[in-house]
């Protein structure tokens, strides 16, 4: 699981980082509301944790934004503000759970865990489709021309990455921080060899190609046939 924790208290954030690493959940954190919104628009995650009281923008405004750029990853609020009028005006933000401060960290793990599971989001957020492949977020399945196709998890995540920004450029950068987590380049061809296999399982036997190298730049999922 991949979350986004937005919260400006950076010694919280913190301790929560290190609870959740602990937990084998991956993470990213953002310190302000502007950095939250861009984390969440440009990456995907599995939950977003949003604390109300944020710098630059506020925690609701930050969901309300989100969804109406039609992003329905699940929101879970965290807020000193909890009487019911504030956990109802959180939820009609846009917020999937609502936990006031303070908290136990297991039930806030657990409250976690619950969204995501939910199978709640939209089917076009859960099913990705270029040209003529498939890619089924729920069941974990990629089928092209109706023919299924397997691949290895770590073949699944790029090719759901790749996916979900198709039409666009996805550079190493943006590969190395979305599909292995990396922070930094290792100066290795993880990249190409996953790219390569991948490459060979979608476009074996099918006469169009989906999956572009950009010279210079990256990688791009795009079908030619449509223009």
């Amino acid at each position: 699981m991949k979350i986004l924790i937005v919260e400006d208290d950076l010694e919280a954030a913190a301790y929560l980082s290190k609870a959740f690493r602990e937990a084998g959940i991956v993470l990213d954190h953002a310190s302000d509301g502007e950095s939250g919104l861009f984390l969440a628009t440009e990456n995907s995650y599995d939950v977003l944790v949003i604390d109300r009281m944020l710098p630059r923008r506020d925690g609701l405004s930050l969901i309300t934004e989100l969804r109406r750029r039609n992003i329905h990853t699940p929101v879970l609020i965290l807020s000193a503000l909890g009487q019911v009028d504030d956990r109802v005006t959180g939820l009609r933000a846009g917020g999937d759970d609502y936990l006031p401060k303070p908290y136990a960290f297991s039930e806030l793990l657990a409250r976690i865990e619950v969204l995501g599971r939910r199978k709640g989001t939209p089917e076009q957020d859960m099913v990705y489709r270029v040209g003529d492949l498939e890619l089924d977020r729920l069941s974990h399945t990629v089928k092209r021309a109706g023919k299924e196709i397997l691949l290895q998890p770590r073949e699944f995540r790029l090719l759901e990455y790749l996916m979900k920004n198709a039409g666009q450029v996805v550079t190493r950068t943006m590969l190395l921080e979305n599909v292995w987590d990396y922070h930094f380049d290792p100066q290795t061809n993880v990249i190409d060899v996953h790219v390569s296999r991948l490459r060979s399982k979608i476009e074996k036997d099918f006469d169009q190609p989906l999956l572009r190298t950009v010279r210079g730049a990256g990688y791009m999922m795009k079908d030619e046939a449509a223009g």
